[in-house]
């Protein structure tokens, strides 16, 4: 009889806390005061590296009923520009979202140009979330200014199956965007080499930000000999390719098929990153077709950078 009574009693104070007070969980929240240094993102230049922060949160919940539990994150992305060469008791230049903790957009996926950082709309995979009315949102973050997001619609030309997983944007012909990147089944490919699927796999996209479109393609015969290439991108009417060998002897750049860039070193492992290439860890300029590179050395998982094997900037 007594537990009865005791159960009466708790009925009595839910309904007196939900139907007078409208009591409601005690939530706490916690927010770091110094941002958290995340990656390299981007090579503005010789001198000058792309690095993304974000900020920590803690948020501890104690409900009117039932045990207390407690949730963590990052939010409030932000940019960064050091110097890279030389140690600075900070940044040159930085800017911070304040966006909601729950806002689960990637502003920073990638490096589009120079000073242009993407994202989007993502699952926890690369893939884009499309709508019913196959649009999505991308973004792009200028040095200088607040992000921009656009809505952009899927479309098709000779194809009919989208390559999902996007790795990368870069700057293509025409003023346009080549969206490059990878199926994950049934067998993990590069897209430029869906075509041993089937016809109606495309192999890339083109991005028009005038028109707002994502179209997907196959590779006609002007641009098939991309196919073997590890990274592409063009510079005014002209194609660049990277490919890569994993013993570094043969690796080599290629402008418009035919031509060879001269590399100053070999390289097993690289990429464009913005108007920079990256060259196993030297990064690279490259200017009338000559490849320059800084004697900085950056292995690509650290935020320090190294000089005759000794560190000269470190930002972690």
């Amino acid at each position: 009889m007594a537990d009865v009574k005791r159960l009466f009693v708790v009925v009595i104070a839910v309904f007196a806390c939900v139907g007078m007070w409208g009591c409601g969980d005690d939530v706490t929240m916690h927010w770091s005061e110094e941002r958290s240094l995340g990656k390299v993102v981007g090579f503005v230049d010789d001198s000058l590296v792309i690095v993304s922060s974000a900020r920590y949160w803690h948020e501890e919940i104690e409900p009117t009923f039932g045990l207390s539990y407690d949730y963590s994150g990052y939010a409030h992305s932000g940019l960064s520009l050091y110097n890279y060469r030389v140690q600075l008791d900070g940044p040159v230049w930085s800017d911070t979202l304040d966006n909601s903790k729950d806002d689960d957009f990637e502003y920073i996926k990638g490096q589009l140009s120079d000073s242009v950082i993407w994202g989007g709309n993502f699952k926890s995979t690369m893939s884009l979330v499309w709508d019913g009315n196959l649009k999505t949102t991308l973004s792009f973050w200028k040095i200088g200014e607040k992000p921009h997001k656009m809505r952009v619609k899927k479309m098709f030309d000779g194809c009919s199956v989208d390559v999902p997983i996007i790795m990368k944007l870069r700057p293509w012909l025409d003023e346009k965007i080549l969206v490059m990147g990878e199926r994950w089944t049934p067998l993990q490919m590069n897209g430029f080499n869906l075509d041993s699927l089937g016809s109606e796999y495309c192999q890339y996209a083109v991005l028009d930000t005038i028109q707002k479109t994502m179209t997907y393609k196959r590779l006609d015969s002007d641009l098939k000999w991309i196919r073997q290439c590890d990274d592409v991108k063009a510079w005014g009417k002209n194609v660049y390719c990277v490919i890569l060998d994993d013993e570094g002897e043969n690796s080599v750049i290629l402008k418009n098929e035919n031509d060879t860039i001269l590399a100053p070193r070999k390289f097993a492992i690289g990429g464009f990153w913005g108007d920079m290439i990256k060259m196993s860890g030297n990064i690279c300029s490259i200017s009338d077709d000559i490849i320059t590179c800084s004697d900085v050395v950056w292995y690509g998982n650290e935020l320090k950078f190294y000089q005759n094997d000794e560190v000269i900037v470190n930002l972690e």
